[in-house]
């Protein structure tokens, strides 16, 4: 049987939007650690201070 809902589904509801927080690593070490190396440039992370050589790969080696 129809509830008289006018047939319309449900819908979740919606979460605020939060500000993402900024990823940051201290050192390619802590790079390492999360899993995350290489980061390349434009990567959540990647920062011209991990990238000894400047081409664009943080933490590859």
């Amino acid at each position: 049987m129809i509830d008289g809902a006018g047939g319309a589904s449900p819908t979740s509801p919606s979460t605020p939007a939060t500000p993402s927080t900024p990823v940051t690593y201290e050192n390619c070490a802590a790079v390492k650690a999360a899993g995350k190396a290489p980061l390349y440039k434009g990567q959540p992370g990647y920062s011209t201070q991990l990238d000894r050589d400047g081409d664009g790969v943080a933490c590859e080696q």
